[in-house]
């Protein structure tokens, strides 16, 4: 009998063929234990790895692709937050802004809805922005450019630490109004060679007054330039009805209200040929701009998804709506055309008016609720010598003003079923 090494009882085992195969049992139990540690060793590489992530599960938003994070969206961020929309049906509510304290209201809706939003600035609120007393030559606008600017740094500044996507953007822009276009794409490109992306995420070229050929021609020059700093072009088609920001298209012509799907398609051939090029349309399907008695206009979301159809045909491809369109003069509208509108590729609802109001009714209601209050300096219901500083205030009844505003965009994240869209 053999000895074993430690002279326990498996000695009595070994023979001199197992002794010869000894050796070679080792070195295979070596090899099997490091091609285990080689496999623990990838799988946590692989635990650790970052994730591919398509639309939706992003690690900033449950319900958004990686790209998009809180603060100002922009380039491929821009485009994958519109698809995501698109996709999984549902539109961004844009709100005119002209004071910080509008900005913050609409940042604060964001917040509480769980939304993303959008923030733009017309030229008009761009003006009031800077202050009326700045000095505005119609050949340099420079109090528009300079306000527009300033507002969008209060939104880059404020908007992440809301934690909340913004779509940055400037509204109408008439051929008459383009040195305040050019002035904040001078902006957008100083701030591109500085941060890599443009000040805003977008701008709107409204040269719908304009012949088609030469509003096509236009906004190509400009996408051209815009594209370079991956800003995207929204642009306009046919005429949105009524009077907004000082533009009043009440007594155009009936038929300019409705866009045909030909003229689409002319613009966003032209479009997609400028490289990297991003653009929306917002085609007329009979849109008006203010609040009127219902009935009195007359809108035909069909037309969008009309084009829509016409436009897959023409680029036989496989997606049903290959065009982002947005929906001017959404104030007002009945909600079983917003819901069409957004079936058909709406990505985008504008809504000022019913803001505006909202924004006037808080204060109504409180000058209403405290008018004993708010008569002078001292002297009310409590006593004739009592201070009134707590109710008049700016702080007090601006606040009632957002607070009014931030409900009435609940309800149309609501209409735009965009409620809780980050997940």
């Amino acid at each position: 009998m053999i000895s074993g090494v430690d002279g326990g009882p498996e000695a009595s085992f070994l023979t001199p063929r197992t002794l010869r195969l000894r050796p070679l049992t080792a070195m295979l139990r070596a090899i099997l234990c490091a091609a285990v540690a080689f496999a623990a060793v990838d799988a946590a590489t692989l635990l650790h790895a970052p994730t591919l992530r398509m639309r939706g599960g992003g690690k900033h938003f449950p319900n958004l692709p990686d790209s998009v994070k809180p603060g100002v969206v922009t380039g491929q961020a821009l485009k994958d937050l519109l698809q995501t929309a698109k996709d999984k049906g549902f539109a961004i509510p844009a709100v005119n802004c002209v004071t910080s304290s509008s900005v913050n209201q609409v940042l604060e809706a964001a917040k509480k809805y769980n939304c993303p939003v959008m923030i733009q600035f017309s030229n008009g609120g761009s003006q009031f922005y800077a202050g009326k007393a700045l000095d505005n030559p119609k050949e340099t606008l420079k109090a528009c450019v300079l306000g527009s600017i300033a507002g969008a740094h209060h939104v880059r500044l404020m908007a992440e630490h809301y934690g909340v996507p913004v779509v940055l953007h400037s509204d109408h822009c008439a051929k008459k109004l383009l040195p305040w276009f050019d002035g904040m794409l001078d902006a957008d490109e100083k701030y591109f060679k500085e941060h890599g992306e443009p000040l805003f995420s977008s701008h709107m070229i409204d040269l719908s007054e304009e012949p088609l050929n030469e509003n096509i021609e236009l906004c190509v020059k400009y996408m051209t330039r815009m594209a370079k700093m991956n800003c995207l072009l929204e642009m306009e088609l046919g005429i949105t009805g009524g009077e907004e920001d000082g533009v009043n298209n009440e007594n155009v012509d009936n038929a300019s209200l409705y866009s045909q799907p030909d003229e689409v398609w002319q613009v966003y051939k032209a479009l997609a040929a400028v490289p990297n090029s991003m653009f929306t349309i917002a085609a007329a399907f009979g849109n008006v701009h203010g609040v009127y008695k219902p009935g009195n206009v007359q809108l035909r979301p069909d037309i969008l998804g009309n084009a829509q159809k016409y436009i897959k045909e023409q680029l036989k491809c496989k997606e049903d709506k290959p065009v982002n369109f947005v929906f001017h003069g959404g104030s007002g509208s009945e909600k079983d055309k917003i819901d069409t509108a957004v079936k058909n590729g709406v990505i985008k609802m504008n809504i000022d008016t019913d803001i505006q109001w909202a924004c006037w009714d808080g204060i109504r209601k409180f000058e209403k609720e405290k008018h004993d209050y708010l008569q002078g300096q001292i002297g009310n219901p409590e006593g004739a010598d009592k201070p009134n500083k707590k109710f008049y205030d700016p702080r007090v009844w601006l606040r009632k003003s957002e607070e009014s505003a931030v409900e009435r965009l609940g309800e149309a994240f609501k209409d735009l079923h965009c409620v809780n869209a980050l997940g």
